[in-house]
């Protein structure tokens, strides 16, 4: 793939893991003669500003950092406007996993001689993008701990906040609506998932497709709080959706509400207080990845 790079980098992405790679990177980049300039966050804001200002000048929109950073430049580049190569430099970087782009950005930047222009979905909910799985429930209390803990735990952020999550969780009365079609439960969570896989690779919804213009929306009803806690490792091979509370469906729309206030997270960032409606943008982002 010929042209250009702006490589915009997260520099506390991954607890400075994605600086300190980013030198190979550069190298990497300079062996294959390819013209690059770098760019460092100051916050997702930034992030998509540097993004709309590398489509006006024709450049590959490199992301690393994690999936927060490549779910905001991803935003920008809707509609085919720009290329994203995806440089996994986060704790989790569940995007890069879906799309079969290993943890390594060196390898993973290698791919913008040896790999292919693949277009995939988006989501939308409350005017903003999101790449994987918009979720709210428990895991918006998941998601509000592994945020603010200083512990550097790595991808077991996620299991940590669960841990700390579960002590205090009430269940929540839910309305669901997909494509027009309404049901109501009792239970821990609603997820809307475009890649399907969070948390550092929990396969939430392990046959989620990138380009089949659908949403997978998986939903936990009530049970136990310790058989909640021994299905969370089923979670990561996606043998969970065989438990009977866990429901996956899919449709095109989704507005679902609590009846409590809660905040819906996705790509590891706050995105939409309920109620809210997602909605699929097919084949709408430009993205490299392996042949």
């Amino acid at each position: 793939m010929d042209g250009p790079v702006c490589l915009i980098v997260n520099p506390h992405a991954g607890a400075g893991r994605a600086l300190r790679l980013l030198p190979a990177v550069e190298a990497e980049l300079r062996a294959q003669g390819r013209p690059f300039r770098v760019e460092r966050t100051t916050s997702v804001e930034h992030a998509r500003e540097l993004a709309r200002e590398a489509c006006e000048r024709s450049e590959i929109v490199a992301a690393m950092g994690g999936d927060g950073l490549t779910g905001a430049v991803a935003g920008e580049l809707r509609d085919g406007r720009g290329v994203l190569a995806i440089l996994p430099g986060g704790r989790g970087n569940d995007f890069a996993r879906k799309l079969g782009i290993g943890a390594d950005p060196v390898a993973a930047a290698r791919l913008l001689g040896a790999g292919a222009e693949r277009r995939v979905d988006l989501a939308e909910a409350g005017g903003a993008c999101f790449l994987g799985i918009l979720s709210a429930g428990i895991d918006s209390d998941v998601n509000r701990i592994a945020l603010e803990t200083r512990l550097k735990l790595g991808t077991f952020v996620y299991t940590y906040g669960v841990l700390r999550a579960i002590g205090t969780w009430r269940p929540a009365n839910w309305t669901l609506d997909i494509d027009g079609e309404r049901s109501t439960f009792a239970g821990y969570s609603v997820a809307v998932c475009n890649s399907g896989v969070f948390g550092g690779g929990m396969y939430l919804a392990p046959d989620a497709s990138l380009d089949d213009g659908r949403l997978d929306v998986v939903t936990i009803a009530q049970q136990s709080r310790l058989s909640y806690l021994r299905g969370l490792p089923r979670v990561f091979k996606g043998t969970h959706l065989e438990h009977p509370a866990v429901t996956l469906r899919r449709g095109r729309e989704v507005t679902f509400a609590a009846d409590r206030p809660f905040v819906a997270y996705a790509d590891g960032d706050p995105i939409a207080e309920l109620p809210t409606t997602v909605r699929v943008l097919p084949g709408t982002l430009r993205v490299v990845a392996p042949r």
